[in-house]
């Protein structure tokens, strides 16, 4: 652990037992708070464009939308396992990869039912064990589990809906307002 994840982990373990708040409360809360954004994207996601890219090393509209759907699941994983392998022996595991709008739809409340479940039955001392990021079997990350939720859940989901947005933009879809109004809705007038 680094000085930061220390002082996090110790403000976060100790304060939870003076009233406030704990780490699967704030993630609890947060998951909820992102599900809102989440889902207006997703819903906006056109139909029939899911082999479209704005450029050649984009990433497909269907594939980036399916991850933004399937992210709030990576909570369950980075909760029950102690790691995961990118690159397992033995190729990929095989993705859903939804082609409706109602699958993806589908596809992320069920996501969502699995991060919600997850948090429900951890606790913050196993949010504080280490949690590894394998490529090939070998560790590209370590870090406590509630800082590979922060950055690798959370962050890189307003990460990878920002770029989804973008996608929305290109195709002549309205972009929602998420954190502040859009250019299409929820101007401050």
């Amino acid at each position: 652990m680094n000085a930061y994840s220390d002082f996090v982990g110790w403000k976060f373990c100790n304060c939870a037992v003076e009233g406030w708040m704990k780490m699967t409360e704030l993630f609890s809360a947060e998951l909820e708070r992102e599900a809102v954004g989440t889902r207006s994207v997703l819903e906006r996601v056109p139909e029939g464009r899911y082999d479209w890219k704005p450029h050649e090393k984009s990433m497909l509209l269907g594939y980036l939308a399916t991850l933004v759907a399937t992210m709030p699941a990576w909570i369950a994983m980075t909760i029950k396992n102690d790691d995961w392998d990118l690159k397992p022996a033995g190729g990929p595991r095989p993705q859903p990869q939804p082609r409706t709008r109602k699958e993806l739809l589908q596809a992320f409340e069920e996501s969502l039912a699995a991060g919600r479940e997850a948090l429900a039955n951890t606790s913050d001392e196993h949010l504080m064990k280490p949690w590894r990021l394998l490529v090939g079997g070998r560790v590209v990350a370590e870090q406590p589990r509630h800082i590979m939720l922060r950055d690798s859940v959370f962050n890189h989901l307003a990460h990878h809906r920002g770029q989804l947005t973008v996608y929305l933009r290109l195709n002549e879809a309205s972009v929602p307002a998420i954190y502040g109004p859009s250019a299409d809705e929820g101007r401050f007038e």
